[in-house]
């Protein structure tokens, strides 16, 4: 089928959920996607933060198809070796710590909520069920997740919310201080705001959050699903900060492509599950945890995070000469291979998009003026340089044209 074929069967047989650009992907390999008339592109999306390894990695592929051809899915009314192999992978820095495997970023925010409030009511303090987040946070598409995410756009059609949940400016340590009452139970915070337009927590902000928390018996919940896992140059970008939560949630790189979720909590918070409490039929079913553990086994062991911090320096530094070059630039910010280039508010940033894509580069595009960069861990100096000089023509065509 053509680009045009596909796009004309999507249209007339899926829900319009979404604003999808005019191109039907069929292939993909490295940080290279093709599409159905054969254009190649550099994707620097990466299914938004989730092809960590990139696309069809062979170490990602070869764990699929090997645990295709053993296990797919028994429920969790059984003991499954790939899911214990992975939870004991990702809590090896994490003395104590226990994981609860789902599907997706959504659920592992879900979980982490309900384990906030069922720790409170088993500590005798039912009344604490309230979590503070933060504006401009992203936290899911569930009714919870949406009444926790601090941006209404998202939130508008669907009231009533389910109550509970109070939004404070991000790294503003008084406000959060001042919202903290007898009913609070958590809060709730992602060290690096990515939907919203890759915003990272200042060091002093989250020291102070941890105190606060410790200070006020508060469940400090981590939102790691889009910075966790290698993409801020850190295993997990709380370690940026030297600050650790009580609960943290993971997801998009975790499977690289292939659809899974964790919230992993200290013990003490654990604890307060118990069997019947929260459940998931698919989470943590054999092939998404062997692929989850090909995956993490790759990134810890091969280097990968040292390559993070050294490839995104070196993006961010192009950026940064970029933004020298052409005024209408206001900031570059972000952490690794999680980058933005904000613009001048009366740029008209889907345009950019939609020229950066005819070019063979694909970026997000936020708002009217932000444009968002997650590519593959894996990327190369000489893909960002391809990267960088399509976006230095774009910006030149649109500087002619003004």
């Amino acid at each position: 089928m053509t680009s045009q074929e596909i796009i004309k069967l999507s249209n007339s047989y899926l829900m319009h959920t979404y604003n999808r650009f005019p191109i039907a992907l069929v292939k993909g390999k490295g940080v290279k996607v093709w599409d159905a008339n054969g254009k190649e592109y550099l994707d620097f999306t990466a299914g938004l933060a989730v092809c960590s390894l990139g696309h069809c990695h062979p170490v990602v592929v070869e764990a699929l198809c090997r645990q295709a051809k053993e296990l797919i899915h028994v429920s969790n009314l059984y003991y499954i070796q790939p899911q214990a192999k992975l939870a004991a992978l990702i809590v090896q820095n994490f003395k104590g710590a226990q994981v609860f495997f789902c599907n997706s970023g959504a659920e592992a925010n879900e979980a982490a909520l309900k384990l906030a409030r069922k720790y409170a009511k088993v500590n005798g303090q039912p009344e604490r069920y309230e979590v503070i987040t933060a504006l401009k946070s992203f936290h899911g598409r569930t009714l919870a997740t949406l009444a926790a995410t601090g941006q209404p756009k998202h939130q508008q059609g669907f009231e009533p919310l389910p109550p509970g949940f109070f939004h404070v400016p991000f790294n503003d340590l008084k406000a959060l201080e001042e919202a903290i009452n007898d009913k609070t139970g958590a809060v709730m915070l992602e060290p690096v705001q990515g939907e919203s337009g890759v915003y990272p927590a200042t060091k002093d902000y989250l020291a102070g959050v941890r105190e606060l928390c410790h200070r006020h018996k508060l469940a400090l919940i981590f939102d790691e699903v889009q910075c966790g896992l290698g993409r801020t140059g850190k295993f997990l970008a709380f370690q940026h900060y030297g600050v650790a939560p009580d609960i943290f949630t993971l997801a998009k790189g975790l499977g690289s492509g292939f659809p899974i979720g964790a919230m992993v909590a200290k013990e003490e918070f654990a604890l307060a599950f118990q069997p019947g409490n929260h459940a998931s039929t698919f989470g943590g079913n054999p092939l998404a945890c062997a692929v989850g553990l090909a995956v993490l086994e790759y990134i810890l062991n091969h280097g990968l995070i040292e390559h993070v911090t050294l490839a995104g320096d070196y993006f961010k530094e192009q950026l940064t000469l970029l933004a020298q070059r052409f005024p209408f630039i206001r900031e570059v910010r972000g952490m690794g291979l999680m980058l933005a280039l904000e613009l001048n508010q009366d740029q008209n940033g889907p345009e950019i998009v939609r020229r950066c894509m005819e070019q063979g580069l694909l970026i997000n595009g936020i708002e009217q003026h932000i444009l968002r960069f997650l590519p593959p861990l894996i990327v190369t100096q000489q893909e960002i340089d391809q990267a960088v000089n399509i976006l230095n023509q774009v910006f030149l065509e649109k500087a002619d044209l003004t």
